[in-house]
This record gives C-alpha cells, structure tokens and sequence, in this order.
C-alpha cells in the first residue's frame, strides 16, 4: 500500500536523508518508505553535519600525526567515500550538461547521460584543485571550523531551488526515480536552523565579519540560480549537487581571501 508523504515519521525522513546522501549502511538498521525520499531536501544540512565533523575531525586531528597537505586530501578523500562522489558526479554532469548544450532539451540529456564529457573531467578537475589549496591555505583550525560550518550551509542554501523553481524533468525521467516536493514554510524554517548554527558557530569563534561569509556564498547560489533558470527553467539533482559544492567553496575562497 502506498504511503502518502503526511502519514510518515519525522525521524523517517531523516533517516531516508542518510541514507539517500550517503553510502553509509543506515538502510540496515531502518528502511524508510518510499514517500519519505520526496523530503529528503529538508534535512540535507543535518547530513551535512556528519560529512563535515567527519572531515573536520580529520582536518584537526589528522594535521597533528601527518603532514597538513595530506591531511586536507585525506578529509577530501574521506567525504567522497561516504558520500560516493554524489554531489561530485552532479557537479560534473552539471558542467558537461551546461557547457555542451546549447538548448534546454540538449542540457537535460547531456546530463541524464551516465559517460562524463571533457566539461565534466576538467571543471571536476578545477573544483577539486581550488577544494584542495583553499583548504591547505587555512590553519588546520580554521580549516576545520570552515567546513563544519560551510557543509551544512552550503547544503541549505541549494535546497532553495526546489522552493524557487520546478522540476525541470517529469518524475518518470528523474535519474534518481525521486522529485522532491516544495519545501514548506516550517521544513523552510528548519532547514535555516540547520545550515546556520554551525554557521554562527563560526563567525562567534572567529570574528569573521558575518556580512562577507553569509553575502558572498549566497551571491553565487543567486547567479546560479538565474544561470539555471535561463537555460532550463527548473532544477535537477544534479543542479542541486552542484550548487552545493561551488557554494560551499565560496565559504572556503571567501575566507582565504579575506
């Protein structure tokens, strides 16, 4: 029997968020019903917070056993096994998809295909580059108090996208078989206590002018925002993916630079 999204537990759906975002074996221990994926969006950032204490533990722990370059790559190296390069995989897609097509159909196609193009390898290439150095130009306590913070913040702020725009496919289309349903006013409240905590965390233990972490990062969610709307008028998984991590390297190239 099919179970509508309203009749599901909240921490269901939480869950269905671990389990979905990552490669962590959650769906041992708990398999959540199929309506509970549409919300999985919701409680992104929460997810966020394991990938980015994960991460941060080895940024700040790793950088007193090894040398700090190996440290920030093997944080990286760690967040893509448990996440399984997802959002990774959206980026390149959302790279090939947008650098190669030059209609909204072509877009949507290039990136629905599974085989990644010389976009996708050289902007994977680019972003992974700017992760590593950005990183490696912090302390290892900034470091790890950035990607605390900037995981879940960057995770909330591409969530926005299925509040602001539609679906750019049909469900049946959907690489993933999920579209996740419009956010509502308190999963919207939600969502911001989840990507800003860590992120106020940051800005009281640093002092970092709050203006410049939280403005500049929501600036290129904007200019994405509109990038996508122009060329296909409506989201995707992979748009959301992308959105995340080139947000969260803003947060990253924002303080090396401030």
């Amino acid at each position: 029997m099919e179970v509508n999204i309203d009749q599901t537990r909240w921490y269901d759906r939480i869950w269905a968020s671990f389990i979905f975002f990552t490669r962590l074996p959650f769906w041992r221990l708990r398999q959540p019903s199929k309506a509970c994926y549409a919300t999985v969006v919701e409680h992104w950032p929460l997810v966020g917070w394991l990938t980015g204490g994960a991460m941060a533990a080895t940024l700040y722990f790793g950088s007193r056993v090894m040398p700090w370059e190996i440290a920030v790559l093997a944080a990286i190296i760690l967040r893509l096994l448990i996440t399984g390069a997802l959002h990774e995989d959206g980026l390149a897609d959302f790279i090939d998809g947008f650098g190669g097509g030059n209609t909204r159909q072509r877009i949507l196609d290039i990136m629905k295909d599974s085989r990644i193009g010389t976009y996708g390898v050289l902007g994977l290439m680019l972003y992974l580059a700017l992760l590593f150095f950005s990183l490696r130009a912090l302390s290892p306590e900034m470091a790890a108090l950035a990607v605390l913070a900037a995981d879940p913040y960057s995770k909330m702020m591409a969530s926005q996208l299925v509040t602001m725009m539609p679906y750019a496919r049909n469900e049946n289309e959907a690489k993933s078989g999920i579209v996740y349903r419009k956010i509502s006013m308190f999963s919207g409240v939600s969502l911001a206590v989840q990507g800003l905590l860590p992120m106020g965390l940051l800005i009281w233990l640093t002092g970092i002018a709050w203006e410049t972490i939280i403005f500049i990062p929501a600036l290129v969610m904007y200019f994405l925002y509109l990038l996508i709307w122009r060329k296909i008028h409506g989201y995707t998984g992979d748009c959301c993916g992308a959105v995340c991590l080139l947000v969260e390297l803003a947060v990253y190239l924002t303080l090396v630079v401030g």
